[in-house]
């Protein structure tokens, strides 16, 4: 293995679970995201971008890599993620690059309608749209999951990617993409997570579709199906046993969870015309040596 492989946090993690929704600033190991090894190429200047759940985990090691790229950003987060979101920010505006913060709740079609209007306002128009921002919670028994809870996951995940995207089309041009983060759960569809796997095999679906409905107008559409991913996520899912915490990943090819930084950069891939303009529809695995 490389060195880099093995300076990656590896399980038994010493991790402490939160409440939904988690802060990364609470947890007891952070997540790798700022990507010291990535080199920036300018693929993204002038590109405005909307990431949802760019406060952290997967978002935030994105909305980074776009900055450092040369996109400027508007990440959504719930309002009690605004300590998150604010590390991000000040982050991205060290580096010089442009960071606005929207917060709500990706649930309401009327704040996905906003996320976009907000974007366009600020920065000016949209040309990607990442929608990441997602809601997990382990059940043992389909007893267990309450229709509320079901819609929960379903509204966050898979509508909002609707609205979404419904609402970032009338804006974007050809040359514009929209990327969604799936998950390897959307094919291994583990049995504690039969609400939470469902929706990430309605995002790979939908956005296939999604690509042959856009192509003509030059909208690309991919997603990236990570899988497993060191963020709050995972120590706020209230259903998780403390053992499968301590245990994260361990049982990948790799050996361990993937970090932020690891994935980000096939969202840069994915929104770069220089790097991926004949790619659309591709769902693209990052899963530690485990085929999709």
């Amino acid at each position: 293995m490389t060195n880099m492989h093995k300076r990656k946090p590896h399980p038994p993690f010493n991790e402490h679970q939160q409440k939904s929704p988690g802060l990364e600033k609470k947890m007891t190991v952070a997540p790798f995201y700022r990507a010291p090894l990535y080199k920036a190429a300018g693929k993204l200047i002038g590109k405005r971008a909307l990431i949802t759940g760019g406060d952290s985990g997967i978002g935030r090691a994105v909305a980074l890599l776009y900055a450092r790229e040369g996109a400027s950003v508007l990440i959504t987060h719930l309002p009690e993620e605004l300590v998150d979101a604010e590390e991000t920010k000040i982050e991205i505006e060290e580096l010089g690059g442009q960071c606005h913060l929207l917060a709500g709740d990706l649930s309401k079609e009327s704040f996905c309608k906003k996320a976009v209007s907000e974007t366009v306002k600020k920065l000016g128009g949209i040309d990607i749209l990442v929608s990441n921002a997602a809601h997990q919670m382990r059940k043992d028994d389909i007893s267990e999951i309450t229709t509320e809870e079901f819609d929960r996951t379903f509204k966050t995940n898979v509508y909002a990617y609707f609205h979404l995207a419904k609402a970032a089309v009338p804006h974007m041009k050809p040359g514009s993409c929209i990327i969604a983060t799936s998950s390897e759960t959307s094919t291994r569809a583990p049995g504690q997570l039969l609400d939470y796997s469902s929706t990430k095999g309605a995002i790979n679906t939908f956005t296939k579709s999604l690509a042959q409905m856009l192509v003509k107008k030059g909208i690309r559409v991919n997603a990236v199906a990570p899988g497993p991913v060191w963020t709050p996520l995972n120590a706020a899912d209230e259903g998780t046993k403390k053992s499968k915490v301590r245990n994260f990943g361990k049982n990948q090819p790799i050996g361990r969870p993937a970090q932020p930084e690891e994935i980000a950069p096939a969202f840069v891939f994915l929104a770069s015309e220089a790097d991926s303009s004949y790619i659309s529809g591709a769902i693209l695995a990052e899963m530690g040596a485990e085929p999709l």
